[in-house]
């Protein structure tokens, strides 16, 4: 019998990024030819009515009770779902958590429970992600990146630079108090660069609302934290946008610094990143080069201070901005759809092999 791989998916009110993630995985899946199901919790009405905007097929779903997993079976949780195992567990199917999120590996884990105790495996969602798995439960993860509609998020014909009036958005999704003492702080550095900036608040909008605010902006900040691999951030880059904010861990898989670091404390030369902020646990080659302006999580002032050269960035057509939408751009084709339809059927490959 070949392997059947079955996606739980949780109950939630709004099928958000990680549910889109697990939702494309068993499309691309089922599209290339293999046994695939969606196990939702609950049924429409509970957040199963998301459709994917590209034109692959879905998967045929199972309802929670006529689920039935066999040895043979591939059981996928997400990692904030422990209690979602038991089917899997019971049945002595193979067990894989997702970890979409490294924040909810373990408090989710009831008490007395350890997963190092328990019979599954683990897929990472980015690099750093694996590493926390691997230090907290000694295996390491094979990675599993997500993807972004490239064809939906994309730079319109024409955003100037130099622009008379930079537009910062933002998604107050997350953070939201943090996004505002951002802001607080960036109009009292410099009231009169301030006064020169417009601000979008994106939110309650469809993917295409997102992706057409997203191309309207110059700016894009980024308050989200904890991460697993951010979305958002990509997005932006995809729509032409310079990102500015926070890295959330797990953005480190992709994130990297457009500025130096000063030479000495104290330094105010030209190309010195005052706000300077870089991981420090190990990131991982990639080929493109500095295509934010990042800061350590919750650092308001860093994020307000890379705010102002943002702004100064885009109001002067400063020369690295260029390069640095380029890279950002190129950041955002490596996280691609065909990307991660690829990714997941090499993976797919490899557990199907015995």
């Amino acid at each position: 019998m070949s392997m059947r791989t079955y996606f739980f998916l949780p109950p939630v009110r709004q099928a958000a990024g990680g549910i889109t993630v697990i939702r494309r995985m068993a499309a691309f899946l089922a599209a290339s030819g293999r046994e695939v199901f969606l196990v939702p919790r609950e049924l429409p009405g509970q957040g199963y009515g998301w459709q994917p905007t590209e034109a692959w097929v879905d998967a045929p779903v199972v309802p929670w009770e006529q689920l039935s997993l066999t040895p043979e079976d591939l059981w996928v949780v997400p990692e904030g779902w422990v209690n979602a195992l038991s089917p899997g567990l019971n049945a002595g199917a193979r067990c894989l958590v997702y970890v979409q999120n490294w924040a909810y590996l373990l408090s989710a884990l009831p008490e007395g429970v350890s997963w190092r105790k328990l019979p599954v495996s683990f897929l990472a969602v980015s690099d750093p992600v694996a590493q926390f798995v691997a230090a907290t439960t000694g295996q390491n993860p094979p990675v599993l990146r997500p993807g972004i509609d490239t064809s939906l998020f994309t730079p319109p014909a024409q955003k100037p630079a130099p622009c008379e009036r930079p537009r910062i958005a933002w998604m107050p999704r997350k953070n939201k108090a943090l996004g505002r003492q951002i802001r607080e702080t960036f109009e009292h550095l410099d009231e009169a660069l301030a006064a020169r900036c417009d601000w979008l608040e994106i939110s309650g909008m469809t993917a295409q609302g997102v992706a057409e605010a997203l191309g309207s902006a110059h700016i894009f900040l980024a308050t989200g934290f904890p991460e697993g691999c951010p979305l958002p951030p990509l997005e932006a880059m995809a729509c032409g946008c310079l990102p500015v904010g926070f890295m959330g861990f797990g953005g480190a898989d992709y994130m990297r610094q457009a500025l130096p670091a000063p030479c000495a404390p104290g330094d105010t030369t030209a190309d010195a990143d005052p706000a300077h902020y870089a991981p420090w646990w190990p990131v991982r080659r990639v080929s493109w080069g500095g295509n934010g302006l990042w800061s350590a999580d919750a650092d308001i002032l860093g994020a307000a201070l890379h705010l102002k050269i943002a702004a100064q960035w885009m109001l002067a057509g400063h020369p690295q901005l260029c390069a640095t939408l380029a890279h950002a751009r190129a950041t955002a084709d490596a996280y691609s759809l065909d990307a991660q339809r690829r990714n997941v059927l090499e993976l797919w490959a490899r557990l199907e092999t015995p």
